[in-house]
């Protein structure tokens, strides 16, 4: 697990991806730092290791990498860490586009 803060490839993902699940990679988005935590077994731990170091649970949304998919098959918004109702997001995805324009933006500045 690290949290990136600097720009990483979608290389280094793919490098992620073989030692871990093949070929994608869990990951959270802190949308308010702009940063994010990868490469461990389950969001759940993603999401921790960012809430210790000063994230809010309401700016944590969990996404997988497919390095190896175009466009915009390369982020998948998918996870049980998204599932915050008093936020008004009820299902493992994510309903608010513009949470989902945010986390966009965060991984387009983040990963090349």
């Amino acid at each position: 697990m690290k949290i990136i803060t600097e720009q990483i490839t979608q290389q280094d993902i793919k490098e992620m991806a073989e030692k871990m699940f093949g070929n994608y990679v869990k990951a959270v988005v802190d949308i308010s730092q702009g940063i994010i935590a990868i490469d461990a077994e389950l969001h759940a731990d993603l999401e921790a290791l960012l809430l210790e170091q000063g994230s809010k649970r309401e700016d944590v949304w969990g996404i997988n990498f497919y390095p190896d998919l175009p466009g915009d098959q390369f982020i998948e918004f998918d996870s049980m860490v998204n599932i915050k109702p008093s936020l008004g997001n009820r299902s493992r995805g994510i309903d608010d586009p513009v949470v989902k324009e945010k986390i966009i933006s965060v991984v387009n500045k983040l990963v090349k």
